[in-house]
């Protein structure tokens, strides 16, 4: 993923490290903010993945760790609800001064009430969207019950969550106490998508009937069926990530500039593969896919391989070729499926290719065409098919220059 390490200071002086995850291109046509759960940090699987799926529709995403958690500076015993919104505010700030304004802002479990508190403040954001969020911010103090007594009469206690020892302070659960989240929910005035599961044990789907209760409309209630609250499963960050992009493309405001920078650039194509598997993002003519490789080969599988999309730009340039010819010669081809597929043969087993040694590239594609043509018809088109601009290529001369950029 393409990303930037940065650093914002909130308004207590603490130096709160944050990611701006990027489009493939590196040019963004809108801004988000994640607010991860509580106690977790910017780097929860679940973040990368949501935060995946929108860098693909062209959204940039910055999420940071809130105050004392994870590479933020602070103490986490001293900070409480109200400081997590007050760190997304100044995220707000830093993100419209540095890049461009949110318009879109996306939290998970206690960060989903924090952003429908933060957007009163965040003037530029549009849509918001939460995912197993609780309707009221104390619900946190129902995961404390063994150290609340301790925490009530000696004003603190070290807390285990998630497996990780936490100071708590009594601010902290007086600042709960006090927070009223209803009025927020319905003073919103932005798109809400709220994401739950109802299998979720740690905040219960009756948060979410409450939150979208409460809510005016435009609302949306996705329902994440067997996830679990963090989300663990892959492919259930990764659907979670698809249906807030999808959702938020609505409600993105592309200015006339951008729309005008994106039309003078249709002919790029940018692709990228971070440091670690073979996943590789492209950015097509504004149009966003995925390559990877088998797992056989060491990849994840996670989209097509490399000789997948050339194939599959071949038989897309046959069948553009071929429907444009009939419809000149107005003939009734009603649909047209090409078949392909690649291998490397032995040089000496093609008696009409000039390579004689060493290996070669088949690519073998089956024409089914319906309709009611003749048979005359049907032969024409079989040699139109080899007449496209990308067989043309791939048989012609190519010169391919690469640079460093």
């Amino acid at each position: 993923m393409n990303f930037k390490q940065l650093h914002f200071s909130n308004r207590r002086g603490h130096r709160l490290a944050a990611r701006l995850d990027l489009p493939v291109d590196g040019r963004p046509r809108a801004y988000a903010i994640f607010a991860h759960c509580f106690t977790c940090t910017k780097n929860l699987t679940a973040a990368a993945n949501i935060s995946r799926s929108l860098t693909r529709e062209g959204i940039a995403v910055l999420r940071f760790d809130f105050t004392g958690l994870g590479q933020s500076e602070g103490d986490f015993a001293d900070t409480n609800f109200t400081t997590n919104v007050s760190d997304l505010v100044d995220a707000a700030q830093y993100l419209t001064e540095n890049y461009g304004s949110p318009q879109i802002l996306v939290g998970h479990s206690l960060g989903g009430a924090a952003v429908i508190q933060a957007a009163a403040e965040i003037q530029s954001a549009q849509a918001v969207a939460v995912i197993g969020a609780p309707a009221r911010a104390d619900h946190v103090i129902k995961h404390l019950t063994g150290a609340q007594r301790q925490i009530e009469e000696h004003g603190e206690a070290e807390v285990k969550l998630a497996g990780r020892p936490f100071r708590i302070k009594k601010q902290f659960l007086d600042n709960l106490k006090t927070e009223r989240m209803s009025g927020f929910i319905q003073s919103l005035g932005r798109a809400l998508l709220i994401l739950h599961s109802p299998v979720d044990n740690t905040v219960g789907i009756e948060n979410a009937a409450e939150i979208f209760q409460r809510a005016k409309h435009p609302k949306s209630f996705v329902s994440l069926e067997t996830a679990d609250h963090l989300l663990t499963d892959p492919a259930d960050s990764r659907y979670t990530g698809t249906i807030i992009a999808a959702w938020s493309g609505r409600y993105i405001a592309v200015s006339t500039r951008e729309k005008a920078r994106d039309a003078s650039d249709d002919s790029r194509v940018s692709v990228r593969t971070g440091s670690a598997g073979y996943m590789t993002e492209i950015l097509a003519n504004g149009h966003s896919m995925i390559a990877d490789e088998p797992e056989s080969t060491g990849g994840t599988n996670t989209g097509p391989t490399p000789y997948d999309f050339l194939a599959a730009g071949l038989g897309a340039c046959k069948a553009i070729t071929l429907r444009m010819y009939a419809d000149r010669k107005k003939w009734p081809l009603e649909s047209i499926r090409i078949g392909l597929s690649h291998r490397k043969i032995h040089a000496e087993d093609c008696r009409s290719c000039e390579t004689r040694k060493g290996y070669l590239d088949e690519i073998k594609a089956s024409l089914f065409l319906e309709g009611d043509l003749t048979a005359d018809q049907r032969q024409r088109l079989a040699e139109i098919a080899d007449k496209c601009p990308v067989h043309r290529t791939l048989t012609g001369e190519i010169r391919i220059q690469t640079d460093l950029g």
